[in-house]
């Protein structure tokens, strides 16, 4: 603005200094040739400055419309950074959920992995304990007229014969099955023992699967002569 400014000082000077020389050579001219130059020079002078004022006002909309978009394009970045912040948290939020859920997966495996190991132990520990019965099946049966069956739900079924001296050919039984936590549990008795819980507790506590036939068959004997 101050260049157009000096511009327009500067076209003002050289038309006085025109106005000047034409008014010193000239002087016998007529009014009207000045008036007529004049007006031509102030004519001109105004067109010119008309079409530069036209031409600012053009830049200055020009201006404000790059304004305007630079604006909007720092609105649209802006909220794109905002959203772009928004899914990087959600992002975050997904990781750690995701690794949570990795962690307890990987719990429960483990958990799994002590259970089966424990049935596992349990299974192999009564599996022993049967095979244990099973040996000693034949010495029972022969020398002390007993037979062991396997009958429903694992369960082992001692019958015992040769007690009762009146009858030898009575049966005399007693179930033995082993529970969830791997120990003998005596499941029936025919005829009743009083002696059964501590029978039962003492195999529990010495494993020893002979003594408790024996004991059981004596126990039998005793109350065939009452």
């Amino acid at each position: 603005a101050e260049d157009e400014v000096a511009l327009f000082e500067k076209d003002m000077k050289e038309f006085w200094i025109q106005l000047k020389i034409s008014y010193g050579t000239e002087q016998n001219n007529q009014t009207s040739a000045l008036r007529d130059l004049c007006k031509e020079t102030i004519e001109a002078l105004s067109e010119k400055w008309s079409k530069k004022l036209k031409e600012e006002d053009l830049m200055i909309d020009k201006i404000r419309e790059y304004n305007n978009e630079i604006l909007q394009q720092s609105k649209y970045v802006a909220e794109k950074e905002e959203q772009l912040t928004e899914i990087k948290s959600k992002l975050n939020q997904e990781e750690e959920q995701q690794q949570n859920l990795t962690g307890i997966i990987q719990e429960l495996k483990e958990e799994l992995m002590k259970k089966m190991e424990i049935k596992s132990s349990k299974n192999k520990a009564a599996k022993e304990k049967v095979e244990q019965v099973s040996k000693i099946t034949t010495l029972f049966k022969e020398h002390l007229g007993l037979e062991m069956r396997r009958i429903h739900d694992e369960q082992l079924q001692f019958i015992f014969r040769h007690i009762d001296h009146k009858d030898p050919d009575k049966p005399y039984i007693c179930t033995l099955s082993i529970n969830e936590q791997g120990d003998y549990e005596v499941t029936s008795c025919t005829p009743p023992l009083d002696c059964i819980p501590e029978l039962q507790l003492k195999l529990r506590e010495t494993n020893n699967f002979s003594a408790f036939v024996a004991n059981i068959r004596k126990a039998f004997t005793a109350l065939s002569y009452k």
